[in-house]
């Protein structure tokens, strides 16, 4: 899945992510990794009021995929399935920041992923993909 940016070069794609994987061997990203401080009650009022607020402008700022196909999240049909922004959504990528701020905060390790080749396309709108991981090919 390699598309060209404007320039004539590869789109590369981008993810921000736990450094480690989850207990299902996924790595969690960003904004799951805010919600689940905010659902055990670890935040400060702060860094609470900060999620709440850009959440809803993410949630208004662009489609929920899940709303548009309720498998795309399913673990039964889309197992390994995760979101990465095309690196046109400046818009979006910009306030992820904040969010970094609030992990760090916690000391919960966060990076930045890039790639042109993210994996297979189950779901695209204008600024995001949501990928599952490709099967290996058998070699021979």
């Amino acid at each position: 899945m390699t598309t060209t940016q404007g320039s004539g070069g590869p789109t590369e794609y981008v993810r921000f992510q736990a450094v480690m994987p989850n207990e299902r061997g996924h790595f969690t990203g960003v904004f799951g990794l805010v919600n689940r401080l905010g659902r055990a009650g670890r935040l400060s009022e702060e860094q609470e009021l900060f999620r709440r607020e850009n959440n809803a402008w993410y949630d208004l700022a662009y489609p929920d995929p899940s709303n548009v196909d309720p498998t795309v999240y399913d673990p039964a049909v889309n197992p390994t399935a995760t979101a990465w922004f095309k690196p046109t959504a400046t818009h979006l990528i910009e306030r992820v920041d904040g969010y970094l701020e609030i992990l760090a905060a916690h000391g919960v390790e966060c990076r930045v992923v890039r790639s042109t080749d993210p994996g297979h396309v189950v779901y695209e709108d204008d600024v995001q993909v949501v990928v599952t991981r490709r099967e290996p090919r058998p070699v021979g």
